[in-house]
């Protein structure tokens, strides 16, 4: 079933084509509910089995996850993207990050200035359709990145870029959203 508000249909374990089967039990176990933008995404079993995939594979890489945090955020904010800013403000409190570091992350910034010096890549990536500017990639290397570190953060950077292109094209209504037009058609 549609939601009111979204462009596709939010699956969940029931309605889910059966190959999207296994990776929405995966998330039942793991958090307790499959999230609208999983449950977008369960419609196309392989999208859904690639972003699992790729997402997987990046939460075991190099880069900690408040850096990961950081580095959606910042994604998140500079492509507007309501969905992902709406859970990853909760993520990112439970990767340590404080009130202050989220705000300063949805503005590619950082008090850690190795921190700052990623984001600041990062920026420059998204702000240009051709290569980010050389001084940027050489700060973020003087602050401690690797490459594989800085490889990744063009990945996560990839990885959040997909993720808000998906809610903003289905128009996925934030999680929680379905259940307050449940209750309020039930009053």
């Amino acid at each position: 079933m549609k939601t009111k508000e979204s462009r596709f249909q939010v699956h969940d374990e029931l309605t889910a084509p059966e190959r999207s089967l296994p990776i929405l039990k995966g998330a039942l176990a793991g958090g307790g509910q499959v999230s609208n933008f999983l449950g977008v995404l369960a419609g196309s079993p392989a999208t859904l089995r690639a972003y699992a995939r790729f997402r997987s594979e990046l939460r075991h890489g190099s880069l900690s996850l408040a850096t990961q945090q950081r580095i959606a955020l910042a994604v998140a904010e500079h492509q507007g993207g309501d969905y992902a800013l709406s859970t990853l403000q909760r993520s990112a409190r439970d990767a340590g990050l404080g009130l202050d570091e989220i705000a300063l992350a949805r503005e590619f910034d950082s008090r850690d200035e190795t921190e700052h010096a990623l984001l600041r890549f990062v920026r420059g990536l998204l702000d240009t359709d051709n290569a980010p500017a050389l001084h940027l990639h050489e700060e973020a290397r003087e602050a401690g990145w690797s490459d594989e570190q800085i490889l990744e953060a063009v990945a996560h950077a990839a990885l959040a870029q997909f993720s808000n292109l998906l809610a903003r094209s289905g128009n996925v209504p934030k999680d929680g959203s379905g259940e307050e037009g449940r209750l309020l058609r039930a009053a």
